[in-house]
C-alpha cells in the first residue's frame, strides 16, 4: 500500500476485468469496537460510503468519529464485480478503495460525517492522495440517497470556495450514487488497529470545512 501507483484513468466497462460472481466474505467484528462489519444493521443506523486514499487511514479517521457506529473498507465506484485487493491496484476495475461508515443520525449528522471526510484528505488532488498515485485513490462520496446528494453536493461547493480562497486547485471529489459495495478481504479490516505502526498516507488541508447546507 505505502507508496501505490497506478494508472490514471478510469477504464470503460469492456476494458475492465471480468471479476467473479462470488462475493469476498464480509465477516467477523470490529477489531475496535466489537460491532458487526456487515447488515443487518441497527435499523436506526445510517451509511455511506466514501473515498479518500488509502483505506487503511481513512477508515481509522471514521472509527474515531463520535456516533460512528462500525465501519468497513472495500471497493466501490467502478465496474468490476468481486474484485480483489490486487485487482483494484492494478487500475483495471475502475474501483476506487473506499470506507462504509455506518453511522447513528441521533448521535453524529450527515454533514458532521462528511466533516471528517473533507477535513482529513485533499480533495484538490484527483487521482491520487498524497504519495499514492492512481485512479483507487481519487476523492469520491457514493450516496445512499437524494437526500444525502444534496447534503454532499451542496458541502462540496461550500469547501470549495474555502480551498479556492487558500489557494488550492478546483475540488475533483465525485458525488455519485452507490451502485455495490464489495467488502475488501479481511487483513484489511481495522488495519491501522491490527498494525498501529502501519501505513496511513492521509492527511487533511488544514482548511476547516463549513457543517450543513447552505441556504
Amino acid at each position: 500500500m505505502a507508496f501505490g501507483r497506478g494508472p490514471l484513468t478510469i477504464p470503460d466497462p469492456e476494458e475492465a476485468l471480468p471479476g467473479r460472481a462470488e462475493a469476498i466474505p464480509g465477516s467477523g467484528n470490529h477489531v475496535v469496537n466489537g460491532r458487526p462489519l456487515v447488515p443487518p444493521f441497527p435499523e436506526s443506523m445510517e451509511t455511506v460510503v466514501v473515498g479518500m486514499g488509502c483505506f487503511w487511514g481513512a477508515e481509522r479517521k471514521f472509527w474515531e468519529t463520535p456516533g460512528v457506529w462500525t465501519t468497513a473498507v472495500g471497493y466501490a465506484g467502478g465496474h468490476t464485480p468481486n474484485p480483489t485487493y490486487e485487482e483494484v491496484c492494478s487500475g483495471r476495475t475502475g474501483h476506487n478503495e473506499v470506507v462504509l461508515v455506518v453511522f447513528d443520525p441521533t448521535a453524529v449528522g450527515f454533514d458532521e460525517v462528511l466533516r471528517s471526510f473533507w477535513e482529513n484528505h485533499d480533495p484538490t488532488q484527483g487521482m491520487r492522495q498524497g504519495n499514492d498515485v492512481g485512479t483507487q485513490y481519487r476523492s469520491g462520496i457514493y450516496v445512499a440517497d437524494d437526500a444525502q446528494r444534496v447534503v454532499a453536493e451542496a458541502g462540496r461547493d461550500a469547501y470549495a470556495v474555502r480551498l479556492a480562497e487558500a489557494g488550492f486547485a478546483a475540488v475533483t471529489t465525485e458525488v455519485l450514487d452507490l451502485d455495490a459495495f464489495y467488502y475488501a478481504e479481511d487483513h484489511h479490516q481495522q488495519y491501522l488497529a491490527r498494525n498501529p505502526m502501519g501505513y496511513c498516507g492521509i492527511g487533511g488541508t488544514g482548511v476547516t470545512c463549513p457543517t450543513g447546507v447552505p441556504g
